[in-house]
């Protein structure tokens, strides 16, 4: 990964939802970005690959106006094709010694680790550039059949010396707990795309790590 890209991975991790109609998608986005977003995760899993394209590009362009790196949820394709800042893997998709291999030495490279240490084990020995743990809390947009325990940040910190996000039904009310365990991101979702504008805390999340 790029030196540079190390003061990006502190702070708010924003991740779309799976909405079709652009500038609402837009709009949001920049919102949270005026807001503090640190970083910003394209997921769709329902578009087809032009829509994709098409949307990953536009949040490309506006993320490069407020000096946020743009990660592409699993599509590695797409990364390369837009030329984004990184990409982030899930349990099921390719392995993330492939992914590295597949992106470059320069791209960011997230994986999602559940709740489990030995995962992260593996995504730091193949060439990780932050880990991924969740889900902490009930989410409206991912349904868990588990709880991850809080005190795995502490432990991954200790062990494994990558940043740490946090996912999982996160809000401004929850979400200090975990960064006093030394997550260095809270990835959130709902808090800043799917409630009302006026209920949006995005700038007071963005604060914690202020």
């Amino acid at each position: 990964m790029k030196p540079e890209y190390a003061k990006h991975l502190r702070g708010l991790y924003i991740v779309t939802p799976d909405w079709d109609d652009l500038s609402q998608l837009m709009a949001a986005t920049e919102l949270a970005l005026q807001n503090g977003a640190a970083l910003v995760q394209y997921r769709h899993k329902t578009a087809c690959v032009e829509q994709r394209r098409a949307q990953a590009s536009a949040l490309l362009a506006l993320c490069r106006q407020y000096d946020a790196p743009l990660i592409i949820n699993d599509h590695v394709d797409l990364c390369l094709e837009i030329d984004a800042d990184g990409i982030h893997v899930g349990g099921t998709d390719a392995s993330i010694a492939e992914v590295r291999k597949a992106v470059g030495p320069d791209r960011i490279v997230g994986a999602s680790c559940y709740g489990t240490l030995e995962l992260a084990h593996a995504a730091y020995r193949d060439g990780a550039s932050y880990v991924a743990f969740g889900g902490f809390y009930p989410s409206r947009v991912k349904k868990y059949d588990f709880r991850t325990a809080p005190e795995i940040i502490a432990q991954s910190k200790r062990e494994i010396p990558l940043p740490v996000v946090v996912i999982g039904g996160i809000t401004l009310e929850n979400a200090p707990p975990l960064v006093a365990q030394g997550a260095d991101m809270v990835a959130v979702i709902s808090s800043v795309y799917l409630v009302p504008v006026e209920e949006r805390k995005t700038r007071q999340l963005a604060d914690l790590y202020r």
